[in-house]
């Protein structure tokens, strides 16, 4: 058992501050609400109650997932960059005036406009990754400043010279219908991207446990000076770390912008970057599991739009009651005690030469 136990300690873990989060939830939901039953259903079902917020629910989760995944590798590599919030903005602002400057067939134009935002992407991944490779600069305060950079260097890049005026508000020229990714499910805004997201997660994890580089930023997050040690080029690990991942940020922003909105539409920074640090953290740097904290993450989300439209619960609360799940999910010492006499217990078990019960 206690090997069971400690095997799925985190996923345990991660169900248990899930459901403590949900009852206070609930608690906060009953105190504050003069109708807490609905407030309550459009909280935790309002995402699955019809066919356009279920559709909503999926493509929210879309670039989160990409975001958690351009988060996760410089994680692994012991990198802490938070530069995909930047690095999706001005990818898809310049993969924008790409697309709206060209017009070739669909099966050209659709990859290379996410191509070119991804290699910008990919460049502002860069300099956060050559400082820190070259000078030792903290990756965590670059990618920060960069943030702000990309975000007014993007909107600098559409309002001056690729607005539509005769729009009437605030957003590019459209993206011509070469460059659209097919929304195919019906009443719905789910889109091509959705897969494009979930084939990414596949060859990261792929990429990550199965080749040698995956192998080399895994042994360098873990050990950096054990990675010198054995040969490892750390230089070289930590450009590529946050080049990867500034390339995949900025292919999520991209698909947002092509398969949803059709021009971009952002004058304030959308924020997956942000989500894509708790869903990598909630996920433990694993692809697979980003998928599922993503899943997780977008539900709350719309579920808390839902709440705040139809019910008497504050936007603010919703804010709160989001942030008591994540945190107890993500806090490190949480049953951690638990976990620690358990360890204790398989240990001695063995000392006397009796295999723990299972």
């Amino acid at each position: 058992m206690e090997k069971f136990l400690l095997k799925y300690f985190n996923l345990i873990r991660a169900v248990i501050a899930i459901l403590i989060g949900i009852i206070i939830s609930v608690c906060i939901v009953y105190i504050i609400s003069k109708e807490p039953g609905f407030s309550l259903k459009s909280l935790f079902l309002g995402p699955l109650l019809s066919k356009s917020r279920f559709g909503n629910f999926i493509e929210t989760a879309s670039p989160i997932i990409f975001c958690g995944l351009a988060i996760a590798i410089p994680f692994q590599a012991g990198q802490f960059n938070i530069g995909a919030e930047g690095a999706l903005f001005i990818g898809a602002a310049v993969g924008t005036a790409f697309g709206v400057s060209t017009n070739m067939p669909a099966f050209l134009h659709i990859p290379l406009v996410l191509l070119v935002a991804g290699l910008t992407g990919a460049f502002w991944g860069f300099i956060p990754g050559f400082l820190k490779a070259k000078w030792n600069t903290s990756e965590l305060v670059v990618s920060l400043m960069l943030n702000y950079v990309a975000y007014f260097i993007g909107l600098y890049l559409i309002n001056f010279h690729f607005r539509d005026k005769a729009a009437g508000w605030l957003v590019s020229y459209k993206l011509p219908e070469t460059a659209w990714l097919i929304q195919f499910v019906s009443g719905t805004r789910i889109h091509i991207g959705v897969i494009i997201s979930l084939g990414f997660a596949v060859l990261v994890y792929y990429f990550l446990y199965h080749t040698t580089l995956g192998y080399e930023i895994r042994t360098s997050g873990f050990n950096i000076d054990f990675a010198r040690f054995g040969g490892i080029n750390v230089f070289k690990v930590i450009i590529i770390a946050q080049v990867i991942g500034g390339f995949i940020a900025a292919i999520g922003g991209m698909t947002e912008v092509m398969g949803i909105h059709r021009r971009f539409n952002w004058q304030i920074s959308p924020g997956y970057g942000w989500d894509g640090v708790v869903v990598a953290i909630i996920g433990r740097n694993n692809p697979l599991l980003i998928i599922l904290s993503s899943l997780f993450l977008a539900y709350l989300r719309v579920g808390g739009r839902i709440l705040n439209l139809l019910s008497d619960i504050p936007a603010e609360m919703i804010t709160i009651i989001q942030s008591i799940i994540i945190l107890l999910i993500t806090a490190e010492a949480f049953l951690a005690g638990w976990k620690y006499r358990i360890t204790v217990r398989e240990a001695k078990a063995k000392e006397v030469g009796h295999e723990p019960s299972t």
